[in-house]
């Protein structure tokens, strides 16, 4: 038995400390929005924010995780309303499927945490979990406006 802090949250979790992460917020903390994708780490679909980094949690242990704040997509939005990269996404109309846009929020929100201020270089060189339906240039145009919220409402 161990403790997650997830979402703010704590979560006493039964899972041994080898389980994927991705299990323990998916199946035993009923967290979701967070995806199984590839299970090998290479698609983000299932990418959270342990300590404010971009994890995949398909191939993180449950041990890595442990003492450290875990943030998914339902941790995103607070009692104000959505997170400005959920409002962007809304905005530019990102999801066609939708199945990989919980990880690549997550990725973006990563990215804007360490620059507050990319450039269209560093957007596209920073966002590289895969979208199967191609919508890459909505994605990018949503973390330039996503930016641009953060920045008029600081």
């Amino acid at each position: 038995m161990t403790t997650l802090l997830i979402n703010g949250k704590e979560h006493p979790i039964d899972a041994e400390d080898d389980m994927p992460l991705l299990w323990a917020i998916r199946d035993l903390a009923g967290y979701t929005g967070t995806k199984y994708g590839c299970g090998i780490g290479l698609c983000g679909a299932c990418s959270v924010l342990l300590d404010g980094k971009q994890t995949f949690s398909c191939v993180t242990p449950v041990s890595a995780a442990k003492g450290k704040a875990i943030t998914t997509i339902e941790g995103l939005a607070t009692e104000k309303g959505l997170h400005p990269l959920q409002q962007a996404w809304v905005e530019q109309d990102v999801p066609q499927c939708g199945y990989c846009q919980s990880g690549q929020i997550i990725a973006a929100a990563a990215l804007l945490k360490q620059n507050p201020h990319p450039s269209d270089e560093e957007i596209r060189a920073k966002m590289g979990n895969l979208c199967r339906c191609g919508t890459y240039q909505q994605i990018f145009a949503a973390v330039k406006r996503a930016a641009e919220i953060q920045g008029a409402q600081s």
